[in-house]
């Protein structure tokens, strides 16, 4: 096996046990909702249609899910349960191709004289600052130049946890005190990076969903201010939302899209979690691609999500 084979071994080890809770959690449930039946039937499908739910897979998506296997049991009426694995698998796939999430390759971008912009949303303790310090990470070990900027200013341990991140990977931070305007930390932030030549910035914002109209007036502010310096900016609004939280996901998925046009997801603490089925349901529900995972502590825990494998994964 070449140094290519052994890296994808072991980022399909760390899925696997990243997702290892879920799995658990839904095969035994599916294990023990055909033991005894040969086929099928309604019985399986109503118990199938509990299991998803349960998985935070989310009802209308499971209910397309049942659907899809609905038509396919009618037009083979001899469908053993022993197929149900490769059918979920199938239909889950084809759900995840049709609400545009493609697979990415590894931590790249497209090329361009200006820095590629990342903005990060989400609310307080989702993850949003290790996810912003796992990305530049990332990026950084695929050799590109990584600029950081603090513009959640309305919490002073929001930047003092920034600033560690960035120590800790090694990539500088542009931020100002507390209760600075973030549309000017983003500012300064794009103007350093364009001077530096760097390739990508990633701007944190505040997370406060209290009032949704200063915080959508607060994210137009600083999309407008990052456009007088790289006009195309921000080139990727990334919504950072906790899997374990299951629905409440669903609802922060929902405010911050009525708050801002978020472009890209990345779903957080599957491994601490049997909710793994929410990234299924969030990618059908707004239609917006999950980029990344984050499956455990280290800092290639954050993956790029691949549909197939992941789909592969919960069913293997």
């Amino acid at each position: 096996m070449g140094i290519f084979g052994i890296f994808n071994s072991k980022k399909k080890e760390s899925l696997d046990q990243g997702l290892a809770k879920t799995k658990e959690s839904v095969f035994t449930k599916i294990s023990r909702a055909i033991i005894g039946k040969a086929k099928v039937d309604d019985e399986v499908l109503d118990n199938l249609e509990e299991i998803l739910i349960s998985s935070d897979v989310g009802v209308d998506t499971t209910l397309k899910i049942i659907e899809r296997i609905e038509k396919r049991v009618a037009a083979d009426k001899y469908m053993g349960t022993s197929e149900l694995n490769s059918m979920l698998k199938e239909e889950i796939t084809s759900l995840l191709e049709e609400n545009n999430s493609n697979d990415i390759a590894d931590f790249d971008l497209p090329a361009s004289s200006d820095p590629y912009v990342i903005m990060v949303v989400g609310v307080n303790g989702v993850g949003k600052t290790t996810t912003i310090g796992k990305l530049a990470y990332n990026f950084k070990a695929a050799g590109k130049k990584v600029v950081l900027g603090a513009a959640d200013t309305f919490r002073a341990a929001a930047i003092d946890q920034l600033q560690i991140w960035a120590d800790r990977v090694q990539v500088p931070l542009v931020k100002q005190g507390m209760g600075a305007d973030p549309a000017s930390v983003a500012y300064d932030t794009l103007a350093s990076a364009k001077a530096q030549g760097a390739d990508v910035v990633i701007i944190d914002t505040a997370g406060r969903l209290h009032n949704k109209v200063n915080l959508m007036n607060e994210l137009s502010k600083i999309k407008s201010v990052m456009k007088k310096v790289v006009p195309d900016a921000p080139h990727e609004v990334l919504l950072i939302l906790d899997g374990s939280t299951g629905q409440n996901a669903f609802e922060q998925a929902k405010q911050f899209t009525k708050a801002t046009e978020v472009t890209a997801l990345a779903l957080t603490k599957l491994d601490g979690t049997a909710k793994g089925g929410v990234v299924i349901g969030i990618s059908d529900q707004f239609k917006i691609p999950v980029k990344y995972i984050g499956i455990g502590e280290k800092m290639d825990d954050l993956q790029i999500f691949r549909r197939k494998e992941f789909v592969e994964s919960l069913f293997s």
